[in-house]
């Protein structure tokens, strides 16, 4: 396999990092199983588009459906291993419009 641009993230003599995965091509009408993987560092290849990987991100198995524009990136970009918890941000936005402005106030030598 020759390397296109898509696939240049390492250097050239090095060529994608890829990881033998099994896929199994669909019939018509056919419903092909995910594949659960844990190499969240394997590169999308062209041939991967229309498939479902599962990808683990430390947990569980997030889906992943891959299209053309996912080709050349990592399967772990595709699935969160850290979930953005919203309490903590609303409570730096109140923290942030509460905060009051220090003032300088002029006192007395004594």
């Amino acid at each position: 396999m020759r390397p296109t641009t898509a696939l240049l993230s390492r250097s050239v003599w090095k060529g994608p990092h890829i990881v033998p995965l099994p896929i199994v091509r669909s019939k018509a009408g056919e419903r092909v199983p995910p594949i659960k993987t844990q190499a969240r560092s394997a590169t999308i290849l062209p041939n991967f588009v229309g498939l479902i990987f599962q990808v683990h991100n430390g947990k569980i198995y997030n889906d992943v459906r891959i299209t053309e524009d996912m080709v050349g990136h990592k399967l772990g970009e595709f699935s969160a291993y850290v979930i953005p918890n919203r309490a903590s941000r609303q409570l730096a936005d109140e923290m942030a419009s509460t905060r009051k402005r220090f003032a300088y106030k002029q006192t007395k030598n004594k």
